[in-house]
């Protein structure tokens, strides 16, 4: 019994500890959801803010896609400065964002992914003993988008076209993306045959590139199929549309 009650306390002191981590961890906040960078634009701005109680260090940086890569071995064509800041609680931080020169396309955007690692200060005195620290790291898209592209980044979406497919025993919706923007859905949904069936997948479909979202049931194609997007545009917001399923893709 003395041994039950043991371990049902150090669960109640881990639990606890773990919940004022999780209220306290995500301090710095990256103004907007994502970050695009112009070009001929000769560098880029973005603020963070330690909406927090208690100071913070963070370390900043840009990958091309693969979150596991350590800052150290990330090769992209950026600098930013600083990478590393401490943040006081109601302060914010400036980070300049320099393209370095390497050539990037320039018929199409490109993507990196900024990162902001909050590493939370550590607890001092005899709450050490159970308290779980955790380090905060948040990843948001940053676009490099070239000059001179065809038409505009928020008409993308509607120029996506649509067909179902089977993507190995499951069924799927296929979005080819004719555009040199990238296009990042939020939600998606098929209507046909009074049916509707929602996407189990979002993400996003790359300039020229093709995207398979998986489905969550099959459905009949038939003339009134339709598909229901929301997009995100280049401030977070939403992009709500809808577009017709041509028949004669469809497999």
């Amino acid at each position: 019994m003395k041994q039950t009650l043991k371990i049902l306390l150090t669960a109640s002191v881990f639990a606890l500890g773990l919940a004022t981590t999780l209220q306290t961890q995500a301090a710095v906040v990256i103004a907007g959801t994502r970050v695009i960078y112009r070009g001929g634009d000769t560098e880029q701005t973005v603020k963070l803010t330690n909406e927090g109680t208690s100071p913070a260090l963070t370390q900043i940086w840009l990958d091309r896609g693969d979150p596991a890569a350590a800052p150290s071995a990330v090769d992209v064509p950026f600098t930013i400065t600083p990478p590393l800041a401490r943040i006081d609680p109601g302060k914010g931080q400036t980070l300049r964002i320099l393209h370095t020169g390497e050539a990037l396309p320039q018929d199409r955007e490109s993507v990196f992914w900024l990162n902001v690692l909050e590493v939370p200060p550590k607890a001092g005195g005899e709450a050490d003993a159970n308290h779980l620290q955790l380090a905060f790291r948040t990843r948001v898209k940053m676009f490099f988008r070239p000059a001179g592209l065809k038409g505009r980044a928020e008409d993308a979406p509607a120029q996506i076209t649509w067909r179902l497919v089977q993507a190995g025993d499951h069924p799927a919706l296929e979005a080819r993306n004719p555009t040199p923007y990238h296009v990042s859905f939020s939600m998606l949904e098929v209507s046909a045959g009074g049916k509707t069936v929602r996407s189990e997948d979002s993400g996003m479909v790359r300039p020229g590139e093709t995207q398979t979202f998986p489905l969550s049931a099959a459905v009949s194609q038939g003339t009134a199929s339709k598909v229901r997007y929301r997009a995100i545009n280049d401030y977070g917001g939403a992009i709500d549309g809808d577009a017709v399923l041509d028949a004669a893709q469809a497999r």
